[in-house]
């Protein structure tokens, strides 16, 4: 059985991060779980530390020494995941907001040939978003129509940040180049394995807005992603050399 490997950022995760994990350990399919805690203040690393003594094998951390930005600890836990042996490896937030449950899914969307599965929020036209604010719902649907409209991609939920990568695609991305650190980082990866010729599919999901915990969400994350799609349009992007 080809393995899979759940990378799950944390910042200040302790009301979420056991239920998340528990959850996924008992979905078939046998995930692991990567962990990159950016040194939250609440103690979320010492819940995850302890059921790693629970899940040996299957639980694992990387801690880094502050918040370091969204894209960076993706970019840590691709390369961690490409020095072993995973074929499948899937973004996920630690607050439910996205359902464990859509992860066979995703996974299935690649075995059946995609190289690139989006859990989509937007696709065909419908928004499936339970808890957030108009305001802000519409906020990500038209940032989503832009980056459409700006970068010609034809993906309904350009900045998804539930995606699963077959091995393949990471490997051939040059990780060292993808610039962007926060949600403007989601859009230069879809873009990024467009453009190198991978299949990249949506696969509809509900998005359920976080019920414990604070959201890292703000403006400026978004006006990071507005700004930068621009230059990411002109973006020449070519595959990392084959050593």
């Amino acid at each position: 059985m080809a393995k899979k490997l759940v990378i799950i950022p944390t910042y200040n995760e302790k009301e979420n991060i056991e239920k998340i994990i528990r959850y996924v350990f008992q979905l078939p399919g046998d995930f692991n779980i990567l962990v990159i805690e950016d040194g939250s203040p609440d103690g979320t690393a010492a819940i995850v530390k302890r059921l790693m003594t629970e899940f040996p094998e299957r639980l694992f951390i990387e801690e880094r020494k502050g918040k370091l930005g969204l894209g960076t600890a993706y970019i840590h836990g691709f390369k961690w995941a490409l020095k072993r042996d995973y074929e499948y490896i899937i973004e996920m937030d630690a607050d439910f907001s996205h359902n464990p449950d859509d992860l066979s899914r995703l996974v299935e969307a690649c075995e059946n040939g995609a190289d690139v599965a989006i859990g989509s929020r937007y696709v065909d036209n419908v928004i499936r978003v339970v808890n957030w604010p108009m305001s802000r719902v519409m906020m990500s649907y038209f940032a989503s129509k832009y980056v459409k409209i700006v970068t010609g991609l034809k993906f309904a939920d350009t900045t998804a940040g539930f995606v699963c990568y077959k091995r393949k695609v990471l490997d051939t991305i040059w990780l060292d180049k993808v610039k962007f650190k926060g949600y403007a980082f989601q859009i230069e990866m879809k873009l990024t394995s467009h453009k190198l010729g991978f299949r990249v599919v949506e696969v509809p999901i509900i998005f359920t807005d976080r019920k414990e915990g604070t959201s890292k969400m703000s403006r400026g994350i978004f006006k990071e992603a507005i700004l930068g799609v621009i230059k990411l349009s002109y973006k020449k992007i070519k595959p990392r050399p084959i050593k």
